[in-house]
């Protein structure tokens, strides 16, 4: 699996790529297995808002079968293709939407955002961003209204300029007004679909109304220099992508 020439200009256009059926079942399968044991044996409802914020089955963040979702299923060398040198990816995040009449208590929603700024549960001063969002779905994603991630594409070029020209570091406006107001387009996919998403895209996530789980596992790639420059990553959109400096050339010439 590899990236095509049109796919770079998509990234570059829309900040992110969709791989459909990218992901080999078997991995998916066996990611998924963990997943769904979790929650029958493990999830305490009472912590919902926690893993909201963090993580779904905290526990199993290092579990060979969820990291292999990225390190043997093809994405990690398409990061590497976006970004060049990458730290290493030991961790996974697991976000699941239950269905609202699973639940005593609503599910907190997720504002329209970009990772690791302003977050409710964090320091205002305190920046936990990234280079490339990877999402491998687990679960059918076919209705909007069931939890889907939703997402503004090509806004990750408006969202740079807000933070070069008007945010400064202790705000809790999470993005700009104009970015705020939209409602994003809702990802829908299949298990074994592959998101490859720059940071910088804003993105939300609503409620499922829905009868089955939404599951999604995320894996956040770093350039090897991010930790030293995240301020300017924020500011200049391709700081982190050198691989893409050529085709970015050939795009303002």
């Amino acid at each position: 699996m590899a990236l095509t020439v049109d796919d770079k200009h998509d990234f570059l256009r829309d900040g992110l790529i969709i791989k459909r059926d990218a992901v080999d079942p078997a991995l998916v399968t066996r990611a998924r297995a963990l997943t769904d044991e979790w929650c029958r044996e493990a999830m305490d409802e009472a912590l919902i808002d926690q893993y909201t914020q963090r993580t779904f089955a905290p526990e199993l963040g290092s579990h060979p079968d969820l990291l292999a979702l990225f390190t043997r299923s093809g994405a990690a060398q398409l990061a590497v293709e976006l970004c060049g040198d990458i730290q290493r990816v030991t961790t996974v995040q697991v976000q699941i939407r239950l269905p609202e009449h699973l639940l005593r208590t609503a599910q907190p929603v997720k504002p329209m955002h970009v990772d690791g700024v302003a977050c409710p549960h964090l320091d205002p001063e305190e920046l936990r961003t990234f280079s490339l969002l990877v999402g491998v779905v687990l679960s059918d994603v076919t209705d909007p209204k069931a939890g889907a991630l939703r997402v503004q594409p090509g806004a990750h070029l408006e969202m740079s300029r807000w933070f070069r020209d008007q945010w400064t570091s202790g705000i809790t406006d999470q993005v700009p007004p104009a970015i705020d107001a939209q409602d994003g387009t809702p990802l829908l996919g299949n298990p074994g679909d592959l998101l490859l998403m720059h940071h910088l895209v804003p993105h939300a996530v609503g409620s499922n109304t829905g009868t089955e789980p939404r599951v999604m596992a995320y894996f956040r790639i770093s350039h090897i220099h991010h930790a030293e420059r995240k301020i300017q990553a924020l500011q200049n959109p391709w700081l982190d992508y050198p691989p893409l400096s050529a085709l970015l050339s050939e795009r303002t010439a």
